[in-house]
């Protein structure tokens, strides 16, 4: 599902309108969809008391229209329309929704009073996407008015919160707390992105009339909500007559003396995800352990420093060939350590293997102290917030606030696919692209589960090769919905990484074709 900015958004209804959908016509629509809505959660509407707080411009309109059908089709028990400004302030078909309203025998005000504080239902139209900035007076006073009273009400924006930002380019001033938004054609940024995300409430797109080839043909439209529709590849039934090698050899490089464990979580993860062959090459201390950990894994033992790090020698010339070859993806980064002889390592992995690499944790934090990192195969950085901040010589708390601009900046820079990891994933590609999981809860927030999503990566580009846009982003679903799932079942709380294993047939069987 496409992700929209304010601007974007405008522009397609500009288009829909010039392809013989009168504006008229679409607010009407617009309307529709948010009684349809009212109607799932708050019937029956004829016992509802209902409050409408509509503004001066579009999103007004469609609270008018709102109006019109609620007094003609239900006739609530009450019905008040709270105008935010004098009604010959309003224009265009905001203004005709008006007249036609009265025409009714509707009624409005642009004062509030005692006998609306019973309301059970309100509906906030007030600004939608139209504000550039804080909310300011008089629309301000009706918001805290909003927030502040009506203790018995169910309470539903149209389009988004009034008072949010719709592109989420500001935090300051106060907006409207709601439990639902409808919204129509497409996502907003604030919609699909924290911390705007969690005060949307239950959110619904309606259709009122825009093509979705118009969305789907649109090339200048980059950002987008990735869906389970998507990932319905990853559930199909397997040949009979395939074999592992048709699923694909990852290898996963890491774990140095006292982090075996990180390698060996991202080994395994990479064969629950389905790959049909995983080798973890790791230090010689631990590589003999790895079949009491899973004995499906295959390991091959690098050789250590006196300290316990991977020695850098260790694949390259021809242990390099006997390590990597036959290897479909290539895993570095869990457990690694960062030090001259896994520097050496992972810089000579990058120019010399045309093998798509994923690298995580330390390979991450190597490749934070290079000014220029060599080869141009496919390569998939998958940083937390601190990693990624380090990787572009900034703060956390500057990636945190462009999750999206600073993913997309990277993945251009570098010619990589980046995945931002964190509450609503982020996924950048080299091509601008960026899509946005809407998976996983603050019960992944422990260690171990970044090692598990780097596997699964690994192993889905293993068996997917020819889509990896789609590998990629099927990997972190299934990471965050096996995470969801597991968290329904025992609690965010008791959640560790390698519980995601018990939840993730669970997961694929949900997106099963």
């Amino acid at each position: 599902m496409k992700i929209l900015t304010a601007k974007e958004m405008q522009r397609i209804d500009r288009q829909t309108e010039a392809a013989g959908i009168p504006s008229l016509v679409l607010m009407e629509n617009a309307g529709h969809r948010v009684v349809e809505y009212l109607e799932r959660v708050a019937s029956p509407l004829r016992e509802q008391r209902v409050v409408i707080f509509c503004g001066k411009g579009n999103n007004g309109g469609d609270g008018l229209v709102v109006a019109r059908q609620l007094l003609t089709r239900f006739r609530p028990r009450s019905l008040h329309v709270v105008l935010t400004a004098p009604p010959d302030q309003l224009r265009g078909d905001a203004a005709d929704n008006l007249r036609m309203f009265l025409g009714c025998g509707g009624r409005v005000t642009t004062e509030l009073s005692a006998d609306m504080q019973p309301a059970t239902l309100l509906v906030d139209a007030m600004l939608g996407t139209g504000t550039d900035g804080p909310a300011r007076e008089p629309v301000l006073s009706f918001i805290r008015a909003w927030n502040h009273g009506f203790p018995l009400a169910k309470r539903v924006a149209i389009d988004l919160p009034s008072g949010m930002s719709s592109d989420g380019n500001f935090h300051e001033g106060e907006f409207c707390r709601v439990d639902a938004c409808v919204t129509f054609t497409a996502l907003r940024i604030c919609h699909a992105m924290p911390p705007w995300r969690e005060w949307c409430g239950d959110i619904q797109v309606g259709q009122i009339g825009t093509p979705e080839e118009m969305l789907r043909e649109d090339t200048s439209l980059k950002l987008s909500l990735v869906e389970e529709a998507w990932l319905r590849f990853v559930g199909r039934h397997r040949d009979r007559s395939s074999h592992k090698g048709d699923y694909g050899h990852v290898l996963v490089v890491g774990g140095s003396r006292g982090k075996s464990g990180a390698a060996a979580m991202a080994g395994m993860a990479a064969l629950r995800a389905g790959a049909g062959l995983v080798t973890v090459a790791t230090g010689a201390s631990a590589a003999g352990s790895l079949s009491a950990f899973a004995p499906e894994l295959m390991s091959v033992a690098l050789a250590e420093t006196a300290e316990g790090f991977i020695e850098g020698t260790a694949i390259d010339g021809a242990m390099g060939d006997e390590v990597l070859g036959g290897k479909s993806v290539i895993a570095a980064g869990p457990g690694l350590g960062v030090v001259r002889d896994t520097q050496q390592m992972l810089l000579s992995l990058l120019a010399s293997v045309p093998t798509p690499l994923v690298l995580d944790a330390d390979a991450l934090n190597i490749l934070a102290l290079e000014a220029q990192w060599p080869g141009d195969g496919l390569l998939v950085l998958t940083p937390h917030p601190g990693e990624m901040a380090r990787l572009m010589k900034t703060t956390t708390a500057d990636i945190q606030a462009n999750r999206i601009e600073r993913a997309r900046e990277l993945a251009i820079v570098r010619n990589a696919t980046v995945v931002l990891k964190g509450q609503q994933t982020v996924i950048a590609f080299p091509d601008e692209e960026v899509w946005i999981n809407p998976t996983g809860n603050p019960g992944m927030a422990t260690g171990g589960s970044g090692d598990i999503l780097c596997g699964m990566i690994a192993s889905m580009l293993a068996q997917y090769p020819s889509q990896p846009k789609l590998a990629v982003a099927a990997a972190v679903y299934f990471h965050g919905l096996a995470g969801d799932i597991g968290a329904a079942q025992q609690g965010e709380a008791a959640l560790v990484a390698t519980d995601l294993f018990k939840f993730l047939p669970a997961a694929f069987q949900q997106c099963a074709e």
